[in-house]
């Protein structure tokens, strides 16, 4: 039988040995705690809490800026020191509420679960709203928003995104291995709210005790079935999974749901079960902390709003001083410059490496090989929509499918003339982005 896979991508050096056999443990910080008020896409949230109020553990700090925004809760008991801007991961100065931990990790209480089999389908969208989820793989949507589609009839599929593509990421592999029932029962969820779609379960074949440990339990579930992709990345990329589960294609206008899809990844699927069958809201994620740089490599339970600084001395802190220090994957996260930033709700990985290939590399001409095209995923030509980005042509970007780049990296990855293609477009991305919303 085939592998279940996409046109392109690449199969770079994935890093997982160093963290992958450690269980996930759990992290208590000892500091403050920063929780900044724009952790997800749409409008930043309002803080409910004043300078001086005492919170517990899962109250709310902050309410939803919106029908797209998200609320926030604290994930420590303590004293709220101040709300004021905060410098975040990427660099930007974000309002944020400050709280003091006091150690005690006292917990508010929660209201009476209901079996969600018997909760109706808009109560179960009000929970997860309330609850704070968005997705955590990377993008911070509201969950509640991709939750509610103007047809949910028309939706065919619910999978969940258990690929972990990334290079070094572990966190989603050992959160199917310990705690799969609770990824399972988060898909039946969706499986409730859209009553005539098929549950998957996509895993990529690099983790077959995982794929053998989820079809055992699913075994007597007939609408929810495991499907093994091939290991290739981007594979956990939105459009290259439905694609591959599924055949059918979405592109940059396009959602999910215009194809009869809702996809998530396991720490998202896990969070709606925490919220609809237990009544927690999004406190906490799993995150990788690894690299050759890092003294004990291994996935932590972290409260959200921890700083990478205290994530980091739970692994022991650096065995040799990195030259490079990434949030997220090495493919697709972004260079840190200071440690002493919070953690949110989209921290997936902390990766600290030895050696700082890129900063080495000098880009050369392009040679025309046709190595970035061969890759590519979007079907694109990334040689020529660098070139169009860097001479700033709009219209001749626009014209020749810049904005179908999926920004995976696997262009700059390839390019013999070490060309930072990927950058060159996702800059023109950005400001093309920017001119719609206005």
């Amino acid at each position: 039988m085939a592998k279940l896979t996409f046109t392109g991508g690449i199969h770079p050096y994935d890093g997982k040995e160093l963290s992958k056999d450690k269980t996930i443990q759990d992290v208590f910080p000892e500091s403050e705690l920063v929780y900044p008020l724009s952790q997800h896409i749409g409008a930043p949230a309002k803080p409910v809490v004043a300078k001086g109020d005492r919170v517990l553990a899962g109250q709310k700090i902050a309410e939803a800026g919106g029908f797209v925004s998200a609320p926030i809760h604290a994930s420590v008991s303590g004293t709220v020191k101040t709300i004021e801007p905060r410098r975040v991961v990427t660099g930007d100065m974000v309002m944020s509420i400050v709280i003091e931990n006091d150690g005690q990790y006292e917990e508010t209480a929660y209201p009476a679960p209901t079996p969600y089999e018997e909760t109706e389908r808009e109560k179960i969208i009000e929970i997860i709203g309330e609850a704070g989820i968005v997705g955590m793989g990377g993008a911070g949507f509201p969950t509640h928003v991709k939750l509610s589609p103007p047809k949910p009839e028309k939706i065919d599929y619910c999978i969940a995104n258990c690929a972990e593509c990334e290079p070094y990421l572990t966190s989603d592999y050992r959160r199917m291995l310990e705690e799969p029932e609770k990824l399972i029962n988060g898909l039946k969820i969706y499986l409730r709210l859209f009553e005539n779609a098929e549950g998957i379960l996509a895993v990529e074949d690099n983790k077959p005790d995982c794929i053998a440990l989820l079809k055992r339990l699913t075994r007597d579930e007939p609408k929810i079935s495991v499907r093994a992709l091939k290991t290739k990345y981007p594979q956990g990329g939105e459009r290259q999974l439905i694609y591959a589960v599924t055949g059918r294609r979405i592109n940059s206008t396009m959602l999910p749901a215009d194809v009869g899809c809702v996809v998530n990844n396991v720490d998202t699927l896990v969070a709606v079960y925490r919220a609809v069958a237990e009544r927690k809201p999004l406190t906490q994620r799993i995150v990788t902390v690894t690299g050759d740089a890092v003294a004990d490599p291994r996935n932590f339970r972290v409260r959200i709003g921890t700083s990478y600084a205290d994530v980091l001395a739970a692994a022991g802190g650096f065995r040799q001083q990195p030259e490079k220090i990434i949030c997220g994957g090495p493919m697709m996260g972004f260079g840190m410059f200071n440690l002493n930033v919070p953690t949110t709700k989209t921290s997936t990985a902390l990766l600290a490496l030895t050696q700082d290939e890129v900063s080495m590399m000098k880009p050369g001409p392009c040679i025309n090989c046709g190595r970035c095209v061969e890759v590519c995923p979007g079907r694109v030509i990334p040689s020529r929509l660098a070139d169009y980005a860097e001479r700033y042509d709009e219209e001749a970007f626009l014209e020749n499918f810049g904005m179908e780049c999926c920004e995976c990296g696997c262009c700059s990855f390839v390019c013999p003339a070490k060309r930072p293609l990927t950058q060159e477009i996702k800059s023109m991305r950005k400001i093309q982005l920017a001119k719609r919303k206005k």
